[in-house]
């Protein structure tokens, strides 16, 4: 991708994937990876490999909006949040659709019950593709 789109600090965004159609999303350029709002994580498998099944609440502060999701685990490692504790966590892989753009990003599985944003946006999602204006939001 040559041309880079510019997005603002708080994006709706799209999971089609993972049947989620609206997200708003936190633009967190401080987080390597990006994260999703996941509960009720169960692990399973499908031809010898390993999956998941979640149930994504999409909305903040609409703890009824439930979508329950299956995706392919990519990975299982320890990852550092902002308060510096450790959590292991499921990597999944799904596709990213911001505005007219779409592409493949990863993601992790964790709670984000107390926090404002159901899913962040992080820079290893954004790279070679993004720029952030961070006077703006919703642009897409």
């Amino acid at each position: 991708m040559t041309t880079k789109i510019t997005i603002g600090w708080r994006e709706w965004l799209s999971l089609p994937e993972l049947g989620i159609e609206r997200i708003k999303a936190k633009i967190d350029t401080g987080a390597r990876t990006s994260c999703i709002h996941a509960i009720n994580i169960e692990e399973y498998e499908v031809d010898g490999e390993k999956w998941v099944k979640f149930t994504a609440q999409p909305l903040q502060d609409d703890e009824q909006t439930k979508i329950t999701c299956n995706a392919k685990v990519k990975k299982i490692k320890n990852v550092t949040s902002s308060s510096g504790q450790k959590e292991l966590r499921y990597f999944i892989e799904t596709t990213l659709h911001a505005g007219k753009h779409s592409w493949p990003i990863e993601m992790t599985l964790t709670s984000r019950a107390t926090m404002k944003f159901r899913m962040l946006l992080g820079r290893t999602a954004m790279e070679n593709r993004v720029i952030v204006d961070t006077a703006l939001s919703h642009l897409l």
